[in-house]
């Protein structure tokens, strides 16, 4: 074992109190020490944090970690500060004086981490002072990248813009300067790890790709066919597991907010758990829980990344989520300790004639989407085949998104971060074909709740891990168990 490897070990036993990596951690660390570019698939809870924070703080310099949700940031954050360790955030709506003074300590050059999303980092405030020469920086992080494939094109269209960070960074770094870039995610499959790769402009990058499979999470979907089913099931499932910690996974705010109401006069203490909270209210709501004081909250997907609880011996789905990656996110916070958890969905009946409502949804959502793409193929006549993002936003209302999906198509190259130009050649992919696709991902979602197949064996196929899932059964599953004792 090297010097170099042994102080990695000791930092790892000091801070955190582990004695040894899991696999593949060494390994991504040993990557990220070296300069590699990486793209990392790995479990939810399988310790991807460690992953890009130890090689961080091993280094002089700064490691900036994009991550998509405030909630996020805030828990990686104030974990460091338990931990004595030189680490910040910087969002929208942290205090003036709190901003002043992570900015002071960038200049200053004492921090290792700095968390912001893709808006903060490309805001004029905090580029112009990560622009800086004697700022320097050592590694972009991005956490959560399957975010960057969902929301990129029309939801945070920022997202498409990171690929021109790294060059824009190292015109204005001493000569010799590396700037490595890792993108991790629980959930990525061939295609969305090539869409990463391109986007964030990864150069000969390390693979690690680590199946999504957990032997001791059991899967289940149960058939709903009236309003009020659905809620005597979230009843009954709650009711069979006194004194287990869970999450209840809902879709919109407003229906978050209505079943802690109904839930509450039936004696059940929770809170509801949404991205329209204060930063202090969802604060409040994470300690109570895990603490213990609360056993489950209701939450839409704003709850749960990067929050680590291990005892968590259930996750339902109120609602299904609209794509498969954001299930597996989601049920994947379940049984992180390694004993039995299970997950549970709660899916309208398939024809969608007696209850329509996750139709009507789904309908809803790619309604949106599809006028935002009829939107942008309008708009993109108008913009102009060069320029500024904030003029041509003045000029253009929704033009982020219309630059995203050029970006998409292949239309439209960012010179650096904030100025773009446009190709004229043949498209790469028409709006109508990203909207086909979105909407396949979307089926995927449905083919998942009506498969009669081994629903582990579904996923491992779905997200690229085919040779995993040959000959495959969990005999853990609602199918796997149905098939299980039919033959007994």
């Amino acid at each position: 074992m090297t010097n170099e490897w042994q102080r990695v070990r000791a930092t790892l036993k000091k801070i955190w109190g582990y004695e040894d990596f899991r696999q593949p951690q060494g390994e991504i660390i040993n990557s990220l020490l070296s300069g590699q570019d990486a793209l990392i698939v790995m479990p939810t809870g399988a310790g991807k944090s460690i992953c890009f924070q130890l090689p961080a703080l091993l280094q002089t310099g700064l490691t900036l970690v994009v991550s998509p949700l405030i909630a996020l940031m805030e828990n990686q954050v104030q974990e460091l500060h338990s931990r004595q360790l030189p680490a910040a955030l910087l969002h929208s709506e942290l205090p003036s004086q709190q901003k002043r003074q992570t900015f002071q300590a960038v200049e200053g050059q004492q921090l290792r981490l700095l968390y912001l999303s893709p808006e903060t980092l490309l805001s004029k405030e905090v580029w112009q002072r990560l622009c800086n020469p004697q700022v320097k920086i050592n590694g972009l992080i991005i956490d959560e990248a399957h975010c960057l494939v969902q929301w990129g094109e029309t939801f945070r269209p920022e997202y498409r813009r990171l690929g021109a960070v790294r060059p824009a960074l190292l015109k204005l770094k001493p000569e010799g300067t590396k700037i490595a870039i890792a993108a991790f995610t629980a959930t990525a499959d061939s295609t969305a790890q090539k869409t990463i790769r391109e986007v964030l402009q990864l150069q000969h990058p390390e693979q690690f790709l680590i199946s999504p499979y957990r032997q001791n999470l059991s899967l289940k979907v149960k058939t709903i066919w009236t309003p009020r089913g659905r809620r005597q099931q979230l009843l009954n499932f709650i009711q069979a597991r006194p004194q287990q910690v869970g999450l209840v996974y809902v879709r919109t705010r407003r229906e978050c907010e209505e079943l802690v109401e109904w839930l509450e006069p039936k004696g059940y203490i929770t809170a509801a758990y949404h991205a329209g909270l204060t930063p202090a209210e969802r604060r409040v709501i994470e300690t109570n829980w895990l603490s213990g004081k609360v056993l489950f909250v209701v939450c839409t997907c704003a709850f749960g990344m990067g929050i680590n609880k291990a005892d968590v011996r259930w996750i339902l789905h109120f609602h299904p989520p609209l794509l498969l990656s954001e299930y597996v996110q989601e049920m994947g916070r379940a049984g992180r300790d390694g004993k039995p958890a299970e997950a549970l969905t709660l899916a309208c009946e398939p024809t969608g004639w007696l209850y329509p409502e996750d139709k009507q949804r789904r309908q809803y959502f790619a309604g949106q989407l599809l006028t935002k793409y009829q939107n942008a193929q309008q708009q993109a006549k108008k913009l102009p085949l060069q320029g500024e993002v904030t003029a041509v936003a003045k000029q253009f209302q929704e033009s982020a998104v219309t630059l995203a999906l050029l970006h998409s198509t292949g239309q439209l190259e960012w010179q650096d971060p904030f100025h773009y130009v446009r190709h004229l050649s043949k498209p790469s992919r028409s709006f109508t074909e990203l909207n086909a696709m979105q909407q396949q991902l979307q089926f995927q979602m449905t083919q998942y709740l009506t498969t009669q197949e081994c629903r582990w064996q579904f996923l491992l196929h779905a997200f690229g891990f085919s040779k995993d899932a040959a000959q495959w059964q969990c005999l853990q599953c609602d199918n796997c168990s149905r098939r299980l004792n039919s033959r007994l």
